[in-house]
């Protein structure tokens, strides 16, 4: 796994830098000193891990996370153990205390590698395109469901439940890989929890997706923009 380590302090970089080159599976690409640094790298290169230090002058680990649209593997690394919930509610693989043992690390990066190998098997076995529908796997079968007959879809952390016009299915998926396998003339990601299919949209407000049926999905305002340039303006009517 390649792995950056991100901290403000140079004794708990050149620390962490020690144990990672111990540890056979992973390779270390880069050392930064701050959010913003690791952040601009980040924009650029392909990473697997970040061990990230939470109390940073320029920008904190919480906010570097928070601010990735699609985040690596994290294992927080901090003094204060106050931030610990936190950073399991951002899906953070585990939370070191400084100082931090070598025995606590190695269970920390098998921890990283076991998440790493399943999302790799997750890329390769699980759904997968063809046309005008797709096979999910589910229930220890394969389930074809075309798409026009998907109402929308709810990402649950790595799992995602699929509503479909007569059945929901839940399979072993990040919504983020669904996203990217779905023909985006008919899908569109409308918040961080939802995809929606296109042609059961019955109305659309500042705050909501609404579906044929009255059901109400909420609306992340960090996707309208996108949205309303892709699928409403296009087929708007209006004056000329």
């Amino acid at each position: 796994m390649k792995c950056i380590i991100v901290d403000d302090e140079p004794l708990a970089r050149e620390g962490l830098a020690l144990k990672v080159k111990k540890i056979d599976f992973l390779e270390l690409i880069g050392t930064f000193s701050g959010g913003v640094s690791a952040n601009a790298f980040l924009a650029k290169n392909s990473v697997d891990l970040v061990f990230l230090d939470i109390q940073m002058p320029d920008l904190t680990g919480m906010e570097l996370m928070k601010s990735l649209k699609n985040p690596p593997l994290v294992i927080f690394t901090t003094a204060f153990s106050e931030y610990a919930l936190e950073g399991f509610e951002l899906n953070a693989v585990d939370y070191l205390l400084k100082p931090i043992d070598f025995q606590r690390f190695i269970k920390a990066v098998n921890r990283a590698q076991e998440h790493f190998e399943a999302f790799q098997t997750e890329k390769i076995n699980t759904t997968e395109v063809h046309q005008d529908f797709i096979y999910i796997r589910a229930d220890r079968q394969y389930i074809k469901v075309p798409f026009k007959d998907i109402r929308y879809i709810e990402g649950m952390k790595n799992y995602a439940m699929i509503y479909t016009t007569k059945d929901k299915f839940m399979t072993a998926i990040s919504l983020q890989l669904i996203t990217e396998q779905l023909p985006v003339t008919q899908f569109a990601r409308i918040n961080k929890s939802f995809i929606a299919n296109i042609a059961f949209i019955e109305r659309i407000t500042q705050d909501f997706i609404i579906l044929d049926k009255g059901l109400d999905l909420p609306f992340g305002k960090a996707f309208q923009e996108s949205f309303i340039a892709t699928y409403v303006k296009g087929n708007l009517l209006e004056r000329k």
